[in-house]
């Protein structure tokens, strides 16, 4: 917050009003020399760093650079992202299960009525569409096909960044300072485009964030990565897996260096994912998931990249999803396809799972945290 006071004292100064930065320098009674327009984050002994100066300077200080640096980071490879899987998400309805296509009636079997996906190897027509599902029974077309598996990757690290960053989840109006009567800027962040997180201030009610010079964003309409590379308290090797459930992001730390970051879907209330350390005790390429209990049936066939941690609660793919950013789950950590992908061939079995709501919101009563996840 100093900071930003310092910043904003420095903006007015410039921007030709009568307090001006030359007021805090002590001129020499025979004049000073202007210092060529650059960052000086120590006071010269030589020159006024004043004007342009003033202004690059306070950026400087909270950590901007004009142009803006980008983040030392990239996408995984676009590989990750595929699946040797086709499914089709059926009607919330019975659904019943034919030896053969084209056959009429309650068949031999069903899926009750839930949140059930099934993965398929073939499709025809036989007056009416059946689907063969890999456990070999045939389905009539009562639901839809999965056209188009998320694409979006998170950031692979070379190093860790000096500024906290994130994704937006929804499209947000840039404005032009902190609040929601402040001017707009014309801009547009766009959902999942990443944004640097410079500072932080409190209007109205609300978190906004610093992005740019005089750009600021609605804080809760961001999924921000909050770095730390300090290992936590109870994980015991140098390699962790940080999962933020106020931010909804995942961030992977190796060697005190932030590696990996990405944003997720935790469980949703009452299904919460639950605070704590834990290790990964399971690792599945390809798990089926289900919860029998007709009042909350699903079925999910052939979930990508699984890892156990804490129970039925897993690190895995979520071919079902298009967004992430908020709660929504049975308790599990929600990944992308690719983001899972690669996070599968990171970790192995015993590597640390951090949970943490920094928020307090998320209850850690042991007696709310039983039953299955996906």
């Amino acid at each position: 917050m100093k900071r930003l006071i310092a910043l904003c004292s420095i903006l007015f100064c410039f921007s030709g009003a009568n307090l001006t930065h030359a007021q805090t320098i002590s001129e020499p009674e025979s004049g000073g020399v202007v210092c060529e327009p650059g960052v000086y984050l120590a006071e010269p002994a030589d020159c006024l760093p004043l004007g342009p100066s003033s202004y690059l300077t306070g950026l400087a200080q909270l950590g901007m650079t004009i142009p803006p640096r980008p983040l030392p980071a990239s996408k995984p490879d676009l590989s990750l992202t595929d699946l040797p899987y086709s499914y089709f998400h059926l009607d919330d309805d019975y659904v019943p299960i034919y030896s053969t296509p084209g056959e009429k009636g309650s068949g031999v079997q069903q899926y009750p009525p839930g949140f059930v996906y099934v993965s398929y190897t073939d499709r025809v027509d036989r007056g009416g569409i059946y689907y063969l599902t890999q456990s070999g029974g045939w389905i009539p077309g009562k639901g839809a096909r999965v056209g188009e598996i998320s694409k979006f990757q998170g950031l692979a690290f070379k190093s860790t960044p000096r500024n906290s960053f994130g994704w937006a989840f929804e499209q947000i109006p840039v404005l032009s300072a902190p609040g929601y009567n402040a001017a707009k800027t014309g801009k547009q962040i766009m959902p999942f485009e990443v944004v640097n997180v410079y500072t932080t201030q409190t209007v109205d009610n609300e978190d906004w964030y610093l992005i740019g010079p005089d750009q600021w964003v609605e804080g809760r309409k961001v999924a921000r990565v909050v770095i730390n590379p300090n290992q936590p308290e109870g994980v015991t090797a140098n390699r962790w897996i940080d999962v933020d459930l106020a931010e909804q992001t995942l961030a992977v730390y190796e060697n005190g260096k932030l590696i990996f970051a990405t944003v997720i879907a935790s469980g949703l209330e009452p299904f919460w994912t639950r605070p704590g350390v834990f290790q990964i005790f399971q690792k599945k390429a390809t798990e089926t998931m289900r919860n029998n209990d007709p009042s909350d049936f699903y079925y999910l066939d052939n979930v990508p990249w699984t890892m156990y941690f804490d129970g039925a609660r897993a690190l895995h793919g979520a071919y079902w999803r298009t967004r992430f950013g908020y709660p929504q789950s049975h308790g599990c950590v929600n990944l992308s396809v690719g983001d899972a992908h690669w996070l599968f061939n990171w970790a192995v079995e015993g590597d640390w799972v951090y949970v943490h709501d920094p928020s307090g919101q998320t209850p850690t009563d042991p007696a709310l945290y039983t039953g299955g996840a996906y």
